[in-house]
C-alpha cells in the first residue's frame, strides 16, 4: 500500500493537494526573496544616512548572506532529522524578528549582526521548502515545482522593489524592514495549517504519530489507509554522516560539482541583483530609475523560473541550465556597454532577470534529482552553504574594486565568464533521461 501512495506521488498526475504544498512553499520563498533583497534595495538610503563607504555598504549586502549560509549548513540539515516542516515554521519566526528589529536599528553594526540573523533563518526556510517542493511534485513536474520556489523568490523581491520605491521617499528605509517583518510574521499561521511533512521523511525517520500523519497524507491523495508501518529504510543516522554520504564513491563527482556550481553562479547572482540599482545611479541615473532597474531584474525573475521548469519537464535539465548560463553571459555583456541609455538598459535588465533567476532555479532543481530523501536537504542545504560563501564575498569585493577604482563596466565583463566557465563544469555531471510523461493515476484516483 505504501508502494501505491508513493506511485500516486511520483507517477500521477498533480492533484489539488500537491499544487496546494507546492504553492505554500512558493509563498514562503517570496516573503524570503522580499526579505533577502530589501538591503539591495534600501542600501542606496542606508548609505546616505550614515555616510557609508561602497566597502561598508558591500559588508551591509553581504551580511544577510552570512546569516543565509549558516541557516544553509547548521539549520537545513536538521530537516532530514527532524522534519521539514518544523524546522521551515521555526525559520519564519526567526526571519520575521530579524526583519523587524532591523526597523530600529540605530547603527551599521546593528543592522549588520539583524541581517545575519534575518539570513539563518531564510536560509533554513530556503533550503526546506525547496525540499518539500520536489517531495510533493510528481516526477514529470518536479523541475518545474522546484522552479516555481525561484519565480515565489522572483515575486518577492519585485513586490520589494516596488515598495521600496513607494515608501523609502515617503516613510524612510525603515519602513520596509518594518512591513516586511510583518509580512513573514503572518505567513506562520498559514504554514501551520496547510504545509505537510514529506512522505519520505515520515516513513524514513518515524516520528511521533507517523502513521496517522502517513494516512492524512494517503487519504488527501486517494489512497487506502496503512494498517502498520513498513519496514523503515535506511538513512544516515546523524547530520554528520549525511555530510558523509554526499561525498561517498557513488555521490562525490555530481556534489562537488555541484558545489563549484553554486559558488559561482550565487556569486554572480548576487553581485547582479545587489549592486545593480547602486551601480545604475553611478551610471548616470536618479535613484528612482536605480530602484526601477533593481525591481525590473526580480520582474524578469518571476518568468525565467517559470519558464526554465516548463523545459525542464520536455528536455534534459542540464542542457537547459546550460543555455541559460550561456544566454546571461551575451546578456550581461550588452548590459555593460548599454547603462547609459535608459530604454536599452531597462530592456536588459528585465531579460537579465529572466535567465539569471533562471539559472537559480536550474541549479535547486537539479540538486533535487541527484539526492534521495534521506539525504536531500543536507544535499541541497550544503551546497547552499557553498554558494553563500561565494555570494557573501562577491558584494564586499565589489564594493573593494569599486573603491579601487575599477570601472562598473568590467566588473559585469568579469561575471559574464563567470557564467561560461559555469556552464561548461556541468558537462561533467552525468546526463539524466528526459522527463516522462504522466501515467494514468494507480487505482483509487486521485483527489
Amino acid at each position: 500500500m505504501t508502494g501505491s501512495l508513493r506511485t500516486a506521488f511520483e507517477e500521477g498526475p498533480m492533484s489539488r493537494f500537491q499544487w496546494r504544498a507546492v504553492a505554500v512553499c512558493v509563498l514562503l520563498n517570496a516573503l524570503d526573496g522580499f526579505d533577502v533583497l530589501v538591503m539591495a534595495f534600501t542600501g542606496k538610503a542606508v548609505s546616505t544616512e550614515w555616510e557609508l563607504s561602497s566597502s561598508q555598504l558591500g559588508l551591509l549586502l553581504s551580511a544577510g548572506l552570512v546569516g543565509m549560509a549558516l541557516g544553509a549548513l547548521c539549520v537545513a540539515p536538521w530537516a532530514d532529522r527532524i522534519g521539514r516542516r518544523p524546522v521551515i515554521i521555526g525559520c519564519l519566526a526567526v526571519s520575521a524578528a530579524g526583519m523587524l528589529l532591523s526597523a530600529f536599528a540605530q547603527t551599521a553594526a546593528q543592522l549588520g549582526g539583524l541581517r545575519v540573523l534575518t539570513g539563518i533563518g531564510i536560509g533554513g526556510v530556503l533550503a526546506s521548502s525547496s525540499v518539500i517542493a520536489s517531495e510533493y511534485a510528481s516526477r514529470r513536474w518536479r523541475g518545474l515545482a522546484v522552479s516555481l520556489i525561484a519565480t515565489g523568490y522572483g515575486i518577492g523581491a519585485t513586490g520589494g522593489g516596488l515598495l521600496a520605491v513607494g515608501m523609502i521617499e515617503r516613510f524612510g528605509w525603515r519602513s520596509v524592514f518594518l512591513v516586511g517583518g510583518i509580512a513573514t510574521a503572518a505567513a506562520v499561521p498559514p504554514a501551520l495549517l496547510w504545509l505537510p511533512e514529506s512522505l519520505g521523511f515520515l516513513l524514513s525517520r518515524r516520528p511521533k504519530h507517523a502513521l496517522e500523519k502517513i494516512n492524512a497524507l494517503a487519504r488527501h491523495m486517494g489512497q487506502p489507509a496503512l494498517e502498520s508501518l513498513p519496514e523503515p529504510t535506511a538513512v544516515p543516522s546523524g547530520v554528520g554522516r549525511g555530510f558523509r554520504e554526499l561525498l561517498s564513491p557513488a555521490l562525490r563527482r555530481s556534489t562537488l560539482v555541484l558545489w563549484a556550481g553554486f559558488f559561482l553562479i550565487m556569486s554572480c547572482f548576487y553581485f547582479v541583483m545587489s549592486w545593480t540599482p547602486t551601480l545604475l545611479v553611478e551610471a548616470g541615473l536618479s535613484s528612482s530609475q536605480g530602484l526601477t532597474g533593481g525591481t525590473l531584474l526580480n520582474f524578469g525573475g518571476i518568468f525565467g523560473a517559470a519558464v526554465l521548469g516548463l523545459l525542464a519537464s520536455r528536455f534534459v535539465l542540464r542542457s537547459v541550465l546550460m543555455a541559460y548560463l550561456v544566454a546571461m553571459a551575451v546578456l550581461l555583456t550588452a548590459f555593460s556597454a548599454s547603462t547609459s541609455a535608459l530604454g536599452a538598459a531597462f530592456a536588459l535588465a528585465v531579460l537579465i532577470g529572466v535567465f539569471v533567476n533562471g539559472c537559480v532555479a536550474g541549479l535547486y532543481a537539479l540538486t533535487a534529482t541527484l539526492y534521495d530523501t534521506g539525504v536531500r536537504a543536507t544535499g541541497l542545504g550544503s551546497a547552499l552553504a557553498i554558494g553563500r560563501i561565494g555570494s557573501i564575498l562577491a558584494p564586499t569585493v565589489a564594493g573593494g574594486l569599486l573603491d579601487g577604482g575599477w570601472s562598473a563596466q568590467i566588473l559585469y565583463l568579469g561575471v559574464a565568464a563567470i557564467f561560461v566557465l559555469s556552464a561548461a563544469l556541468f558537462l561533467l555531471l552525468p546526463v539524466a533521461d528526459r522527463p516522462k510523461a504522466a501515467v494514468p493515476a494507480p487505482a483509487g484516483g486521485v483527489g
